[in-house]
Formats: structure tokens, C-alpha cells, sequence
């Protein structure tokens, strides 16, 4: 059958147009999804602009640099996996209508303001709500519940805890392949969930040998919060109690409702204490005695002792509590205890966190254990930390004190009480196991009391310290139960017992510190890897501060937060200031070392097998200095050596605050003697940053740092010299002046092959002075020399290189091949992220090296000392040993003891050094 010509011609005519009618719906598509990626978002710390409004506001035509794009991941927003998609759709169409391609920019998300009128370390706002200065973004909320309630019916099957209805047992053994980074499931807040009457409902079979419940009653687990914990948890019994406390709670049996209140006032005492410069001796009564609890964790052993000198006297009482995860620090301290009868070192130890109620037991037990010490007769209990120091003498402390001996000094929040609760987190039930603070729901507060709070550092009587720890009526009792559950504990205990006891008319609304905050750089939401909500801390003081010491109106006598690896000079300041000035000449006085590493106390086990790499790396380069440069005939042998073993300990070294590389402490085997040796090498970094020239007109960019372990709040690197590896995620850090435009910059991350694998735009206001991003890369990153330029409007202002070294060890043990090629051989397909940046090429003037790439998968299955040789290559570009010296006596004449030398972890240090006291009872 032939059929109609016209139906056929119709039939082809009807064809051709639907083709045309489909192809146009396309490029629509494709145009709308073009304009939708091209809405710009913030970097750093700023705003954004749409590409047009960029050129509209810089002068310059609206496509010149076709940049803007939005990121594939936004910091602090969600993923944009829409905008690639549509971007790739884009790039093919543009290659049939076009032989030149589109460049569009990956940028990081403006962040929301901060909210900086909370008190001590609470709460800014909601943990679900806040950008902890993370750019990775959080999964929808529809998404992220549906994964927190399937986890979680996983992990209560696995738990022998059954689920009814649609609570299917899912195992999540595998892990997703990763892409692009996403926000993990133990950082998602509940309010990512969808309504809770979304919420399927799960039954729980409490296991039985329960701590809370002997019994097995059944509960639904309803909540979305307490689902989320649940799919979080990482251990059984965290998940077991979870579970407990939440059908305990459910069942109104965990919280109490109402509470007596003893005190026979109404509202808060509001005693008034004056602080007289000059007391005169008479007037004051016997001298009271105190009992400084210190709560100290870290590696800071040097500060420490320092802050011990200065509160240390014969009259008082030293109780050390040593955390438990700080294992070099107890060796240390129980060092120190054994010279002064009148401090001691708890017997126990807790893994205290922020927020959490292991610091209030920490606390309570503290002060149980000085009650019971009859050798001890104290009058006041003060709480410190490492991070503190005095601005007043203990002289002048005891004579205020003595003056006000029934006080008890302790910091409220202020008076909008129904805000404290709220951004305290009071009105929420939370549970602390696997050290991490879990929100579980919400809760009341119990009727017939006022609930207060404010600093968790305090100064209060013996007195109240025996009722609080024996008292066994309602109030003290009811408040230990509700307090068990509860956020920031040690905030807001001891004040609500305070003002609803008998003992409320001593209360005094001070407790005697001074407190650096800075709202606006402190509340970056940092423990939200811990804690299930959003908090603040104190920034360190600076030489700046200073006045603020000497100028304090109210009582006044310590002062937090002190650092020295960040300022030892204010410090040095307060010290001199107090106690006069150390004399003319003395050693090391603008020293500080630090210890980061002791193989004794914390084991190879504790280093990322990139910081054993580099540790190892930096012990042979003494090695290398110490057969050149010290070295006299060549023919001899004395001073060349053969490194045994991994480093014993590393120190951080600063100069006058700044930074001067890392002390290595190794042993080596002489060539000459065959005898062992114990080294220290000092190494030093090299800053590849320069500014591009000619300069640019109105260069705004100071400097440019790459590295891991960026600290928002100081805005400085924690992984001081930026060792990073090939699993590390690195951020970029650039610092400004500040001008009277603003300024649009393009950073672009270049791999050690000239693969781009990042780039992005970041809005740098007038007033900016430190922009910073990571970009979500895919890992590993290929080991080598990489570099990173700003550009503006594709013109360079500057650029630095960096080393993403090669590591030695996998797991502790020497690298083997098959892991080798894993971890240094790139990412997959060589793509660092979803989006292809491979057409800058060309614009940035980037060859492709064949020579590079062959080169690099060369170097990506080496083992054993070829690849040590390819390391040390790589880092002695960017790192140089500055000298090496020996601990003890040396067949290389020419080495030096290092006690002898100025820059030595084992040099003298009479700042932290301890003695016996004086016949005053003081050291310092």
C-alpha cells in the first residue's frame, strides 16, 4: 500500500516540526538552567553577584569573563547537582553553535550573620541552623530524614531493638562512592527533618543488663531527633542508652516536674562587692585558704606550668584533673605533682567535652574528693583551665576574699531569662555517650524554681560546695537528675541551685574573670562534631589587650583565653606585670615549644599516616645536614648517620610569635662509632607566596596560605606549616587589605600535571581582611608540587605552591604497592570535581605536559626508597633544615648539644621551669 501523498508529505511535514518543536523546548531548557547556574553566591566571608551585576558594578561588559557558576558544592549550602548537569547540557550546545567554550567559576555561599548577644559558651542559634564555617553542604530535608530513619531502623535492629510497621531492617555496611562531599549524617540537625507528624514511628525493645531499666518495656521512637541520634551513634551501648533515656523520658519518668525553693527571697540577691587597690591589713580577719580545681587538656605543658608559677603559694591547694585523652600532658603533670605536698592529681580522669555533662561529674567529683580530704583545710573552690592566668596576685585574691569570705562569686546570663533557656538549650533533652553530647527532644522546665545560668567558671565557698555535693533534699537532688541531661551543664547547675537554696543571699553576680569575647569570629558553630548544637568561645588575648587588664572597674583577678602558640607575648606582658620583669639576659624568653608528638605516651598509632611521613621525612633531612654542611673531610665518616626507627617526639618552636618550624627527635646510628644517637633536627618552612608583576593596579592581596586544620576563630592553621597528604582536604586562605571597592577574585587550584581541579569565585568587600574556602576535591589528591593563583577578571595578583606529599606508611606499616597506586595516583579519571575545567587551560596558559604525566604515574607505584627519595625531593623545595644537634655526647665533632643551643626543645627555659618555693611560699 503506497497511501495518500498528502498524508505522507503531511506525516513528514508533522515530523520535521515536532523535531523542531522538541529541539526548541531543549535550548529553552537548556537556557533557563544556564541562567540558574549563573546566580553567583558568596566566598569567604561575603556576599555575591549575579555575573551581570558583577560587570555592571566593575565596569566591564557583562560576558567578559564568563565566570559566576553556581558551586557544585556551596559553602554552608546545599548541593547544586542540578546546576552541573545543566552546565554540561550547555557546554554541548555551545560546541555545535560555537568553537569557543563557556567558563563558569565554582563559589562558595555568602554565610549567614551570626548572632552574637549569648553568654559564656551558649548558644547563638539553633545547631541545625547555623554554618559552622563548613562548605560542604547538607542534603534536603525530605532526603536527610529519610536516611536518618532508615539508618537508624538499621542500627536499633543490629541493637536487638525491633521496629513495627514500615521499620525495615537496612543494613548500611557499604560506603557510597564519593563524589562530591556532602554534610555526614553525625553533623545533621533535626531541623532538617520533615514535620514530625511525617515521622514513621518505631517500636523499641529495651535490651536487657540496662544501667537506666531492669525491666524491657516497649516504647515508639517518634521523635526526629532521637531517630537522628540513633542512625549517628556509632556503638551499641551508646544506641541501647539512647533508646532508654528517650522511653524513660517518654514515660515521665526521667525529668522532674516540680521542685521546692528554699530560698526566702524573691528574685536574685544582687550583693554589691567593692574592689579596694590598696586593703589595709587590719581590716581583714585570718587569710582564707583556696583550692584551685584545674581542668586541663591539650599538649601545652609549657603554658601550664607557667600559669601554676603564677597561682602557685604554700597557704593554697592544687587538684589537677588531666583528661583522659591527654596522655602526654598526665605524664607531665604527675611529674609536677611529685614536688609540691600540696598538689595532687585526680585518681581518676574523664574524656570531658564541651557542652557536656561529663564536665559537670567532673566537677561534682572534684569537689566530693576536697571534701574528703581531712589534710586539707580550704575555704573557696576555683575552677581553671590551661587557657587561664592571673591579672591580680594571689595576695591581693586572698585579701579580697578574705574580706567577702561567705560570698559565692558566680556569672548570671542577665535578665531576659525566657532567651537564656531557649539559646541555653535548657527546654531540650540531651544524653552524652560516645563522646558526643546527642539531642533527643524536648522537655520542660520543672515548675516552682528560676532557672539561671551564665559562666561555668566560678569561685564559690566550702559551704555551698558541702551542700552541693551532700545535701540530700529535693532541690539538690532533683537538680542533679535534671542537669544530667542537660546542655552545658556546668552553666547553669551550680547558679539554679544557688539562687533557689538557702544559701541564695550569698550569691554574688560576679565570678571574678575577664573574658575575650568576640562574638563575631567565636560563634562558628566549631563543635558541632561533639555536641548536637551550635556554641561560642572566647578568642585569645593579644600584646593589644593589655590595658584592658590594668583598666578592669569591677573585682577582677584571672583573665581567659590564653594561648602562647598563638600569643606568648601577652603572656610575657602579664607576667612581667604582676611579678616584675625576668632579668637582663635571660635565655629564651621569646621562645615557646610545644609538644605535638611523644612516641612514649601517644604511639605511632596516633599520627595520620601523612604526619608520620612528613615527621620521618624531616629526620632524614637532619641526616642529609648533618653529613653536608657539618661535615669536614668527605672521606669522613663521623657525622654521616643511618636514621633507626620512627621520630620520638615532635615540638612545635615560635620566635617572638611566630612560627618557626618543627623539632624532631630521633634516634640515628654514626657511621664512624656504630653507637646509637639521639638527634633533634630543626626544620624550617619556605613561603612560596608571590605577588604577581608587574603589579596590579589596586592589589588588594597580601598573602596566600594553603593547608588543613583551619581555625576560623584565630584564623590561623592548626597543622602549623600546612603538611597536607594525599587524603587531606586543604583549604585556601588569602588575606586583604582593606579598600573602598570591592573586589571580585577567581581562585584556581592547579594539580601537579596542570590539571585544574578547582575554581571559584570570592567577593572580597571593602572591609574584608581574611577570605577563606574549601573546595569540595574529590581524593586522593595526586601527590607533587601544586599551585594556586588569584586572578581578577582572569589577571593575576598572586600565587603560591604547596606540596601534597607522598606517604611512606598505610596503616602504620611500610607502604605497599597496591596501595600505593591507590593513594597517589590521583583521582579517578582524573577529575577532582564533577565540573571539567579543562578549557581554562589555554586562558591561564597552561601546557598539557605529557613529560608531567607520564612522571606521575611513574611516581605513583614506587615504594620503599625510591619513594622516601621522591618525598624528600618534594619537601626539600618547600621545607630546609635549619640545624640538627645531639642529646647526648657525639662521635661527629662538629655536632652541638642541644641544651647548649637557643632553638632545642632541650634548650633551657627558666619561664617554665619549676623550683621550690621561696620563703614567701611562692615560685613566682
Amino acid at each position: 500500500m503506497n497511501g495518500n501523498p498528502c498524508a505522507r508529505r503531511l506525516a513528514r511535514r508533522s515530523k520535521t516540526a515536532l523535531l523542531v518543536v522538541a529541539l526548541a523546548v531543549l535550548l529553552v531548557q537548556t537556557l533557563i538552567v544556564w541562567n540558574f547556574s549563573s546566580l553567583d553566591s558568596a566566598g569567604g566571608d561575603r556576599g555575591a553577584r549575579t555575573p551581570a551585576e558583577r560587570a555592571a558594578e566593575e565596569g566591564r561588559p557583562a560576558g567578559a569573563a564568563r565566570e559566576g557558576g553556581r558551586s557544585t558544592q556551596a559553602a554552608g549550602g546545599t548541593s547544586e547537582h542540578g546546576c552541573v548537569c545543566g552546565f554540561q547540557t550547555i557546554r554541548r550546545f555551545t560546541r555545535l553553535l560555537s568553537s569557543q567554550d563557556i567558563y563558569r567559576s565554582h563559589r562558595p555561599k555568602e554565610k549567614p550573620p551570626q548572632d552574637s548577644n549569648n553568654n559564656e559558651n551558649s548558644v547563638p542559634k539553633d545547631f541545625d541552623t547555623i554554618d559552622s564555617n563548613s562548605n560542604l553542604g547538607a542534603r534536603s530535608k525530605h532526603a536527610k530524614h529519610k536516611l536518618d530513619r532508615a539508618k537508624a531502623q538499621s542500627m536499633l535492629g543490629k541493637s536487638a531493638v525491633h521496629g513495627r510497621g514500615h521499620a525495615h531492617n537496612h543494613t548500611f555496611g557499604s560506603k557510597p562512592q564519593r563524589q562530591v562531599p556532602t554534610v555526614s549524617a553525625a553533623l545533621q540537625g533535626s531541623n532538617q527533618d520533615p514535620p514530625s507528624q511525617q515521622v514513621e514511628k518505631m517500636a523499641v525493645e529495651l535490651p536487657t543488663g540496662s544501667e537506666l531499666r531492669k525491666e524491657q518495656p516497649q516504647c515508639e521512637i517518634s521523635g526526629k531527633e532521637a531517630i537522628s541520634a540513633l542512625s549517628r551513634a556509632k556503638s551499641r551501648g551508646c544506641r541501647q542508652q539512647i533508646a532508654q533515656v528517650y522511653c524513660k523520658h517518654k514515660e515521665r519518668a526521667l525529668m522532674p516536674e516540680k521542685v521546692p525553693r528554699y530560698c526566702p527571697m524573691e528574685g536574685k540577691a544582687n550583693v554589691n562587692v567593692q574592689w579596694d587597690e590598696n586593703p589595709g591589713d587590719a581590716s581583714h580577719p585570718t587569710p582564707v585558704r583556696i583550692a584551685f580545681v584545674l581542668v586541663v587538656h591539650g599538649r601545652a605543658s609549657r603554658q601550664f606550668q607557667r600559669l601554676f608559677k603564677a597561682i602557685y603559694h604554700t597557704s593554697h591547694y592544687y587538684y589537677i584533673h588531666v583528661d583522659q585523652r591527654s596522655s602526654y600532658l598526665h605524664r607531665e603533670v604527675l611529674s609536677l605533682a611529685t614536688q609540691y605536698p600540696n598538689v595532687r592529681v585526680t585518681p581518676w580522669r574523664m574524656s570531658t567535652i564541651w557542652g557536656g555533662a561529663s564536665l559537670l561529674n567532673m566537677y561534682l567529683q572534684s569537689m566530693e574528693d576536697l571534701l574528703k580530704m581531712a589534710d586539707w583545710s580550704w575555704d573557696f573552690f576555683i575552677n581553671l583551665s590551661a587557657a587561664d592566668y592571673p591579672i591580680r596576685t594571689n595576695d591581693q585574691l586572698v585579701a579580697f576574699l578574705s574580706k567577702y569570705r561567705n560570698m559565692n562569686f558566680i556569672k548570671s546570663h542577665g535578665r531576659d531569662n525566657t532567651r537564656f533557656i531557649r539559646k541555653q538549650g535548657l527546654d531540650r533533652l540531651f544524653f552524652e555517650c560516645d563522646t558526643h553530647m546527642w539531642r533527643l527532644g524536648d522537655r520542660k522546665i520543672p515548675e516552682g524554681i528560676a532557672v539561671d545560668g551564665g559562666s561555668d567558671w566560678f569561685l564559690v565557698s566550702r559551704p555551698f560546695v558541702d551542700y552541693v555535693v551532700n545535701s540530700q533534699d529535693e532541690l539538690v537532688s532533683s537538680m542533679k537528675r535534671f542537669y544530667a541531661y542537660t546542655l552545658l551543664p556546668a552553666e547553669s547547675f551550680f547558679h539554679t541551685v544557688l539562687e533557689n537554696s538557702a544559701h541564695c543571699q550569698t550569691m554574688v553576680d560576679n565570678n571574678l574573670r575577664l573574658t575575650n569575647w568576640n562574638r563575631k569570629l567565636g560563634c562558628k558553630c566549631q563543635y558541632k562534631h561533639i555536641v548536637d548544637w551550635c556554641g561560642c568561645s572566647p578568642n585569645d588575648f593579644k600584646p593589644s589587650d593589655l590595658p584592658r587588664f590594668q583598666q578592669a572597674s569591677r573585682p577582677t583577678f584571672f583573665a581567659r583565653k590564653f594561648e602562647a602558640s598563638v600569643s606568648q607575648e601577652i603572656i610575657n606582658q602579664l607576667d612581667s606585670y604582676l611579678f616584675g620583669a625576668y632579668p637582663s639576659g635571660t635565655p629564651s624568653l621569646q621562645a615557646y615549644w610545644e609538644n605535638i608528638y611523644e612516641q612514649q605516651t601517644d604511639g605511632l598509632a596516633s599520627l595520620s599516616d601523612s604526619a608520620a611521613s612528613h615527621y620521618s621525612a624531616f629526620a632524614r633531612m637532619g641526616l642529609t645536614r648533618a653529613a653536608g654542611s657539618l661535615q669536614g673531610n668527605p672521606s669522613d665518616s663521623s657525622c654521616r648517620y643511618t636514621a633507626l626507627g620512627h621520630p620520638g617526639s615532635v615540638h612545635l618552636y615560635f620566635l617572638s610569635d611566630q612560627f618557626q618550624g618543627y623539632l624532631v627527635r630521633h634516634a640515628a646510628t654514626n657511621h664512624a662509632s656504630t653507637q646509637p644517637e639521639s638527634l633533634e633536627t630543626w626544620v624550617t618552612p619556605r613561603d612560596h607566596f608571590t605577588l604577581a608583576k608587574p603589579p596590579h593596579p589596586n592589589n588588594r592581596l597580601q598573602h596566600i596560605q594553603v593547608g588543613t586544620d583551619w581555625d576560623p576563630k584565630e584564623r590561623i592553621f592548626r597543622n602549623w606549616g600546612g603538611l597536607v597528604g594525599p587524603e587531606d582536604e586543604p583549604v585556601a586562605v588569602q588575606r586583604w587589605s582593606r579598600s573602598q571597592s570591592n573586589l571580585t577574585a577567581t581562585i584556581v587550584w592547579i594539580d601537579p600535571t596542570n590539571v585544574i581541579a578547582a575554581t571559584y569565585d570570592i567577593l572580597v568587600d571593602t572591609s574584608t581582611e581574611v577570605t577563606h574556602y574549601r573546595p569540595p576535591l574529590t581524593l586522593p589528591l595526586r601527590p607533587g608540587v601544586w599551585t594556586l593563583r588569584v586572578l581578577h577578571h582572569w589577571n593575576p595578583l598572586g600565587q603560591t605552591s604547596f606540596v601534597v606529599a607522598p606517604v611512606e606508611l598505610h596503616r602504620q606499616q611500610p607502604l605497599q604497592q597496591e596501595d600505593a597506586l591507590r593513594l597517589h595516583g590521583g583521582p579517578a579519571r582524573n577529575s577532582y570535581m564533577e565540573q571539567s575545567f579543562h578549557g581554562l587551560n589555554p586562558v591561564l596558559r597552561l601546557p598539557v605536559s605529557l613529560g608531567a604525566v607520564e612522571e606521575a604515574e611513574a611516581n605513583a607505584g614506587l615504594t620503599g626508597a625510591p619513594l622516601r627519595r621522591w618525598l624528600h625531593g618534594l619537601l626539600e623545595g618547600h621545607w630546609s633544615a635549619a640545624d640538627v644537634c645531639s642529646m647526648g655526647p657525639s662521635a661527629c665533632p662538629v655536632m652541638q648539644r642541644c641544651r647548649l643551643t637557643a632553638w632545642s626543645s632541650a634548650s633551657p627555659d627558666p619561664k617554665s621551669e619549676l623550683k621550690p618555693p621561696r620563703e614567701d611560699g611562692r615560685i613566682r
